[in-house]
């Protein structure tokens, strides 16, 4: 199969780097952590991860961008087009400096601003998923190791297994009470949190998966690896995502159910 083979086999070898340097630094006794403006942490493995995979696509793809958490947006030396690449080093970096095994590399290609192609590799679970448009969603320990993975037939609420982000978040976004009562209906919830929810959704193990607040390199990645499991996303307006800084995933068949519950919830602000 053409089309987006070879930027799969290009993400699978960054994702090579980026494990080789994480892994190296995780549970490390001499990490350095700091905090960004916004109080979020980041290690000395999320800016070394980043910066190797922009040396090496600066190599095999010097006519696209890259836009990264930690170093912005790049124009490409060989002048910019409708493609670009995105990038989160590190997505879960929380867990990362607290030894927890559930944090991953993103890669993401973007064509005229539609993701096209993602990869997520977690090296502490010693798993990657991907997809592109037109071949499909996979997961397995690597590309030549890997299974084809569809989303479930769960249909109704009642039934259904949902995964959601912290509760500080929705509360923040005035989104709390509609949350809370998505999780006293459903089968089962559970707060898994970052890029995991989303596989497990790809992968049929869990139902639906809801974030109230996201950047571009939280969900490019994410948003192929869904679709082509058989999957919907958008934001939590219903509109096209990614890039409008919320996201609403689930198998489809309880999207509609879904949005309408927290579509209809405006932040708790007068006037609103």
């Amino acid at each position: 199969m053409t089309g987006y083979a070879d930027d799969l086999s290009l993400a699978h070898l960054l994702a090579d780097t980026a494990d080789s340097i994480s892994m190296a630094r995780f549970r490390a006794l001499d990490l350095h952590v700091e905090s960004k403006p916004d109080l979020t942490p980041v290690s000395d493995a999320d800016t070394a991860v980043e910066k190797a995979l922009r040396a090496t696509l600066a190599r095999a793809r010097p006519r696209d961008g890259v836009l990264g958490e930690e170093f912005g947006m790049s124009t490409p030396a060989a002048g910019s087009g409708s493609r670009h690449w995105v990038i989160d080093p590190i997505d879960g970096t929380k867990n990362f400096v607290r030894g927890v095994p559930i944090w991953g590399t993103l890669i993401a290609l973007m064509e005229n601003d539609v993701p096209v192609a993602g990869l997520v590799s977690a090296p502490a679970l010693g798993r990657r998923w991907w997809g592109a448009l037109g071949h499909g969603a996979y997961a397995g320990r690597h590309q030549r190791a890997a299974s084809r993975i569809q989303v479930s037939a769960v249909s109704r609420m009642d039934d259904a297994s949902f995964c959601y982000s912290s509760l500080s978040g929705w509360a923040e976004s005035g989104r709390l009470e509609p949350i809370l009562d998505i999780v006293l209906q459903v089968w089962r919830s559970r707060a898994y949190g970052d890029f995991y929810g989303y596989m497990l959704l790809a992968e049929g193990a869990v139902d639906a998966m809801v974030e109230p607040e996201l950047s571009l390199w939280d969900v490019a990645a994410l948003v192929p690896i869904v679709t082509e499991a058989g999957g919907r996303f958008t934001d939590l307006d219903g509109g096209a995502a990614p890039g409008n800084g919320s996201a609403i995933a689930t198998n489809g068949l309880l999207h509609a159910d879904v949005l309408g519950r927290l579509a209809d919830h405006r932040a708790g602000q007068p006037g609103r």
